[in-house]
Parts: C-alpha cells; structure tokens; sequence
C-alpha cells in the first residue's frame, strides 16, 4: 500500500532490531506505532557500521551480541504488521547482510512480511 501524508510532515522513528532484546524492540515499536509513528524504520544491526553515529554504532554492537540478524529483523516486522496495518515499516540495512541473506530470500521475505 502507498503511503499518503496529504502535504502534512511525517514522523519517523528508527530503532535498532534486537537493542536491549527483540522483546523490547517489540514493544518500543508497537508503542510508537501506537503514539502516531506514520513510519518506522527497523534497524539490522551490522558488525561494521561505519556510516552510521558512535549511539546507533554500539546498539548495533549490542544486538549482534544478542543474536540478532535479518531474520530475526523481518520476522519482527511481520509481527508489527499484524497489529498495525497502516504505518509505514521499512528495513533499514546496510547491504551487506541482504545478500549474504540471498536477494531472492530477501525480496520474498519482505513480501510476506509485508514491508513498505
């Protein structure tokens, strides 16, 4: 589905997936979505993110710890979607993790999740 402002400003939230735990990035996600997020962007954590600030750096560096990977980032946004169907959910990854992914796999996956 398209998303549509009407001319208005948008907001957009970005969380780090897996930053403490997927649990709380859940519930961090779904209380956005609730306040008015019109999007969010769902954050992969990545072993060497040089683009990114020193905060968004050791959130990356947390969740990997944890164990969270694109999977685990798309299964999250599959969930998200289920309890809301209107504001806007993109992944937001460096490239790296997509392909060691597989780009077919990732294109079918954000599909059935039904990603923006």
């Amino acid at each position: 589905m398209p998303l549509v402002f009407s001319g208005r400003p948008a907001m957009v939230a970005y969380l780090t997936c897996g930053d403490p735990s997927l649990e709380a990035t859940k519930q961090i996600a779904m209380a956005a979505i609730d306040a008015g997020a019109d999007i969010l962007e769902l954050g992969v954590p990545f072993s060497d993110p040089v683009a990114d600030g020193p905060v968004i750096q050791r959130a990356s560096q947390r969740a990997l710890d944890g164990g969270t990977g694109l999977g685990d980032v798309l299964e999250l946004a599959r969930e998200l979607r289920k309890h809301n169907q209107e504001t806007g959910l993109i992944v937001f990854s460096y490239l790296n993790p997509v392909l060691r992914f597989g780009l077919e796999n990732f294109a079918d996956a954000a599909r059935q999740a039904r990603l923006d």
